[in-house]
């Protein structure tokens, strides 16, 4: 317990990052209210991206028994997600026949150590979906931070995927494209967005900034045509295509959210 509130308050402090055995992962927050207790209570937990939720999975190391949080959330599937960037309320879904079996199978492969884990129990590991339910904007403080907050955990991701892809051999496996294609649909999300409220906002209080704006403006493009390579890469199932068009990517994409954090979050501050 005393592990678990370090690596939480760790957590909490640097908007997600943490060192230690979860380096480098991904990880969230996971709250859960006691099956009995009624109590809140809150645990690390690692995830897989896997489109517009996130997958769990309860293998408490391997332990004869489910973990606490599991049986919190079948009792109480509504939870809380804190994932460094946003807090939201989520609804916990046990998955059970075929796409429990996709799913696991496809962690398994990208991460042999959720097999070892099974071959260490005689329980069936569950696999949970979390899917956001109610939600608000960034941790941050303002505008400025809220933007800067999202960008970091762009870059994060993507150094993550990077570091996947260079491991993968000559074929892509299934979790590996699922990570690759909720990281492109997130950034269609974000630049949209941006594109459809923040950026007009700005265009109309801040007149100067206009050449600012189209250049970012062009840039959204060019991202956007990068992932459609990386897409196609995808349909192909084409690793080294796919790992020019992410360090592709990650060239781009960091010096346009650099640029535009330079010139926008003081206007955001604003």
């Amino acid at each position: 317990m005393d592990f678990n509130q370090q690596v939480i308050d760790e957590f909490r402090a640097n908007a997600g990052r943490v060192g230690g055995p979860f380096e480098g992962g991904r990880l969230i927050l996971l709250t859960t209210t006691g099956a009995r207790s009624g109590a809140r209570h809150t645990n690390p937990v690692g995830y897989l991206p896997d489109g517009d939720r996130i997958l769990v999975i309860a293998s408490a190391g391997g332990s004869p028994r489910h973990p606490d949080w599991f049986h919190n959330l079948v009792a109480n599937p509504v939870v809380r997600v804190e994932d460094g960037v946003f807090t939201y309320d989520a609804k916990a879904t046990v998955l059970d026949g075929p796409e429990r079996d996709e799913m696991w199978a496809r962690a398994v492969e990208s991460d042999p150590g959720w097999a070892e884990y099974q071959a260490k129990s005689t329980r069936r590991i569950p696999v949970v979906a979390l899917t956001q339910v109610a939600g608000g904007p960034p941790n941050a403080s303002g505008m400025g931070a809220a933007l800067k907050l999202v960008h970091d955990a762009f870059r994060r991701e993507l150094a993550t995927i990077r570091r996947e892809v260079a491991a993968s051999g000559a074929s892509l496996g299934a979790q590996l494209k699922v990570n690759c294609l909720t990281a492109c649909q997130g950034l269609r999300f974000h630049h949209t967005a941006e594109d459809g409220g923040v950026f007009p906002m700005l265009r109309d209080r801040f007149p100067e900034l206009a050449p600012t704006l189209d250049r970012l403006d062009e840039e959204h493009e060019s991202i956007a045509a990068i992932l459609t390579g990386l897409q196609q890469a995808l349909d192909r199932n084409d690793a080294s295509t796919l790992r020019a068009d992410v360090d592709r990517l990650i060239g781009e994409l960091e010096a346009h959210l650099t640029y535009e954090e330079e010139q926008l979050i003081p206007f955001l501050d604003a």
